[in-house]
């Protein structure tokens, strides 16, 4: 400054003075001191205005080092104008105001506010701390899952101040049960992607409870008196199956709600022991593996369910009330079975195809290329020979349930019953196979009465009847979506049309002597291998034979204690087991 312009500038600073004006005092880069005129932002004849006190502020802040406190002297209109309004400090609407002035972009960061400011990252340190709280109260959202963290506006809160009004987190009153969900899915999306901290999404839930608390989700849960841990556990437990359809949760899955691994280790182990709060209190179990509690995993128990989540439009399945009527495949005893080698080949690939991932894809691929997805199979085959235990098996294997079909039930002696009792049969497979997590196996056992030839020419009603029950079997095998299998020791009786229908023809042969001497070794663990062998080579006995005459056995040695010559025993059991040998034919034991 020259010599005339300071005389100039020190006359109107005087003139200034005499008016009433002080300037304000502030000190340069060298420590000196100085005075400057006060150009005051003042909403004049406008309608004050979050926006418009935000747009003077960005104006004035651009630039200014953030060596003093001018800005807010400049603009002390604005700033109190917006402290009142959204109940901030100074300092809080300073950087709100930069936040949502960077709305465009979604991640914000520290540099961005320096570089409008012109000061250094030091200096704009304390003010990180009033974004914490700004994102505490839903005014921004922070991320955190980078090593820098990043700001953004949500939308809602732009909307809140464009419409000149307060943003008020915790003033979410008046929700139906769909719409408090809505809130739960945004809370644990943003504690996913690290845009809410615990705290935050522990408070804004317990806000949420508070608020609602007619809603009989928060009028159930609030029984229970659960501590915050224990409530956001539950909560994330309704949200994952609620809006995600996910009834499934892995200890990783609650990983994020705990800031403190040895924390989550111990309520993993609280879980895994069933002695965690939500499993006292019958709100969470294990989850159900091949008939066993996977320790590993966990869901809501059924009648959680039921009273968190009635008001939701969710159609709730009882999984052990669908299974009634059902024989349970973690319930069927595993038993080795024997077959020659064609046969194994096809039990094997029956076994491939009904484990859940293969049936599901297959089914699918059937469906898109315009063929019937169900599969319907015949076991036939000599009495005895393991028709009926390889259904069983299978299901166990595969975690199948059973619908066992009972021919003389449905064959009922009121005409016109039978009929609606063969519908009624299918229409109950089909409510199963819908709503069981896997689809069971619809089993006709020793189906020959129904699946034999039609009868032509027929008079009687009763035949019309039998006819009838065969029309509705056979179309009920066209439109069948699920798993069919019939066994038959009279196959070559079987109508040609069922025939047709049955996509798996298993045949099974009286066992081999290896097999013979396999079972008769697994039914009389104690046998020698010799006397085994002998009786393999002599007696042509099926599966079902020997299994007779083992338990003929063992009934002998429970009455009369073991025998000191097993072999010649079991060779008398042998010879009383043929039908045909009528000299050697006993009574009793």
């Amino acid at each position: 400054m020259t010599e005339d312009e300071k005389r100039e500038y020190d006359e109107m600073m005087e003139d200034l003075k005499a008016l009433g004006i002080e300037p304000l005092k502030t000190k340069n880069e060298t420590g000196e001191e100085e005075e400057f005129l006060l150009d005051c932002f003042t909403f004049g004849d406008k309608e004050p205005t979050i926006l418009l006190a935000f747009e003077a502020i960005i104006n004035r802040s651009e630039g200014c080092g953030l060596f003093d406190d001018s800005i807010y002297v400049e603009t002390a209109e604005a700033f109190d104008y917006v402290t009142k309004k959204l109940d901030l400090t100074p300092e809080q609407v300073l950087v709100l105001a930069l936040t949502v002035n960077f709305c465009s972009d979604q991640r914000i960061e520290m540099n961005d506010y320096c570089r409008h400011l012109s000061c250094t990252s030091f200096r704009f340190l304390p003010y990180l701390k009033e974004l914490d709280v700004l994102a505490e109260r839903g005014f921004i959202i922070c991320n955190r899952s980078n090593s820098r963290p990043t700001y953004r506006v949500p939308y809602y809160v732009l909307e809140a101040l464009n419409d000149n009004r307060n943003y008020d987190a915790g003033d979410i009153k008046g929700l139906d049960c769909q719409e408090l969900f809505c809130q739960f899915d945004d809370i644990f999306e943003m504690l996913n992607n690290q845009e809410m901290t615990i705290q935050g999404a522990t408070r804004k839930v317990q806000t949420l409870m508070v608020n609602n608390p007619t809603l009989d989700f928060c009028q159930f849960v609030n029984t229970f008196n659960l501590d915050d841990e224990d409530l956001l556990l539950l909560v994330f437990f309704a949200h994952s199956f609620a809006n995600n359809h996910d009834d499934r949760i892995t200890q990783m899955d609650i990983r994020p709600f705990f800031k403190d691994r040895h924390i989550w280790k111990s309520i993993c182990h609280e879980l895994g022991r069933g002695s965690h709060t939500l499993m006292r209190h019958n709100l969470v179990e294990f989850c159900n593996d091949d008939g066993f509690a996977n320790r590993n995993n966990f869901h809501l128990t059924f009648a959680a369910k039921k009273a968190m989540l009635s008001d939701l439009d969710i159609e709730l399945k009882d999984e052990e009330g669908q299974r009634q009527g059902l024989m349970k495949y973690e319930e069927i005893s595993q038993k080795a079975m024997y077959y020659d080698e064609h046969t194994t080949e096809q039990v094997d690939e029956l076994e491939r195809l009904l484990s859940e991932d293969n049936y599901q894809g297959i089914r699918s691929r059937l469906k898109e290329r315009g063929f019937r997805c169900g599969f319907a199979c015949l076991f036939y085959g000599a009495p005895g020979t393991g028709k009926t235990e390889t259904v069983l098996q299978l299901a166990r294997k595969t975690g199948r349930d059973i619908m066992q079909v009972n021919v003389t039930e449905i064959r009922s002696k009121w005409v016109g019953d039978s009929e609606k009792n063969i519908k009624a049969l299918f229409d109950n497979y089909r409510r199963k196979a819908r709503d069981c997590k896997q689809t069971p196996i619809l089993l006709f056992n020793e189906a020959d009465a129904i699946i034999s030839r039609r009868k032509e020419a027929v008079e009687h009603s009763v035949d019309k009847m039998e006819n009838t029950i065969q029309n509705i079997i056979l179309q009920e095998m066209e439109t069948l979506d699920g798993i069919l299998i019939a066994t038959t020791n009279l196959e070559q009786n079987m109508d040609k049309a069922f025939e047709r229908r049955f996509l798996y023809k298993v045949k099974f042969n009286k066992p081999t002597l290896e097999a013979r001497r396999h079972i008769w070794c697994t039914m009389i663990p104690s046998l020698e291998e010799s006397t085994a062998t002998q009786l393999a080579q002599k007696f042509d006995f099926s599966g079902g034979q020997i299994e007779n005459i083992a338990r003929h056995y063992t009934i002998d040695t429970i009455l009369h204690g073991d025998n000191a010559n097993v072999q010649q025993t079991l060779f008398q059991h042998c010879e009383n087991e043929q039908l045909d040998n009528k000299n050697n034919r006993r009574i009793g034991f």
